[in-house]
């Protein structure tokens, strides 16, 4: 039987999960890097021993970690990621000029193609590949010199570029989420972008509908229908179907449509997973209840999963990377929380437990599937 390994970022280091495909019994070992942040961990698609680590702290600064047997152990490699040519500057909080700086990895896409090809979105809000398994690092220069760059100015994580998304069909065309400057595109493998955020509208900007600004939290796509994109906005669930070109609210009857997390079913492009939040300033779950929304309408309707997750005095978030799906059939969810529980769902959503309790702060959950 075939298993699922979940890799999970925290506050103080990094946890690897492993279950077999009845995801009832499970693994835990950890922490790695303990004590330090661990924005996200992934594993490649076409080497299941092949993982890679973002390992942060304020003190030495950004390693990426290199795992090539599955965990057990871990090698630091490059983690020079110098901007390439003149870096000018964009707004900071108080609107101020500040020179771009790298600050940290927030999201890293190993290519489905090969293990060595990764693709890194960093702060200030960039784009980073290695082709030689992290031991080098080169700018896409392309992204942070859109000319509408300039203008970008950082949500209240800072200026990241937290999500990549390809077309499975064409890896050279590829959306990448900023906060807070919205979906930028591009279709020649990150040499020119445009902005995709027609029909976004932020009432926080001075222009609600401008062209970039935007605060996006997060994408997801679904591999056999790329056209279709799904966000979650600071405000707003919404709905792309021309690839992101345009974009449409699917909030519906969610009870809030303010959250950070957004999947799809790993075989049902239709069924798209959230979890909504009370506001932008109450970072917590509404009504002290944990409830994973899903519509399996792509989003017309949105009914709560309930059942086995928390439902009175549970103040906790799930943050952006914190939800992942898994491709065994049945499907399996996972989600982690801020109070440092990661609950999984073998089931698509109908029934919850914990795998884990009391972990740090988790910042990211990716899942790999087994041979």
């Amino acid at each position: 039987m075939s298993g699922v390994r979940v890799l999970v970022g925290t506050s103080k280091g990094a946890f690897v999960l492993t279950a077999d495909g009845r995801r009832q019994d499970w693994e835990v070992s950890g922490p790695l890097f303990g004590g330090w942040e661990v924005y996200h961990m992934a594993g490649s698609a076409v080497d299941p021993d092949r993982l890679y680590a973002s390992q942060s702290g304020g003190w030495f600064g950004q390693v990426i970690q290199r795992s090539d047997d599955g965990g057990v152990t871990w090698d630091a490699v490059d983690n020079d990621f110098s901007y390439e040519g003149e870096t000018g500057t964009h707004p900071w909080y108080d609107g101020s000029p500040r020179p771009w700086k790298f600050t940290r990895v927030w999201h890293l896409l190993p290519s489905v193609d090969d293990p060595d090809t990764v693709l890194a979105g960093v702060e200030d809000a960039a784009l980073f590949r290695t082709t030689d398994g992290g031991a080098s690092w080169s700018e896409l220069p392309g992204l942070r010199t859109h000319a509408s760059a300039s203008s970008w100015a950082p949500g209240a994580g800072g200026l990241c570029l937290h999500t990549i998304k390809p077309r499975p069909d064409d890896p050279d065309s590829m959306l990448v989420a900023i906060s807070a400057a919205g979906v930028l595109a591009t279709d020649d493998g990150g040499a020119t972008w445009e902005p995709a955020n027609a029909g976004l509208r932020s009432e926080f900007m001075a222009e609600p509908e401008a062209e970039v600004g935007h605060c996006v939290h997060k994408l997801a796509r679904h591999p056999s229908r790329p056209d279709v994109v799904f966000m979650q906005k600071h405000w707003d669930v919404m709905r792309s179907d021309d690839g992101g070109m345009s974009w449409r609210e699917i909030s519906g009857d969610l009870p809030t449509d303010f959250g950070f997390a957004i999947d799809v079913h790993a075989h049902e492009p239709d069924t798209v997973y959230v979890v909504p939040i009370t506001s932008d300033e109450q970072h917590y779950v509404a009504d002290g209840r944990l409830r994973v929304y899903r519509s399996r309408s792509g989003g017309d309707e949105w009914e709560p999963l309930t059942e086995g997750l928390p439902q009175s005095d549970c103040y906790v978030n799930v943050l952006r990377d914190a939800m992942a799906v898994d491709a065994m059939d049945p499907c399996g969810v996972y989600v982690g929380t801020t109070g440092g529980q990661v609950y999984v769902s073998p089931d698509g959503g109908d029934h919850w437990g914990p795998i884990v309790r009391d972990l740090p702060r988790v910042l990211s959950v990716e899942v790999q599937t087994l041979p």
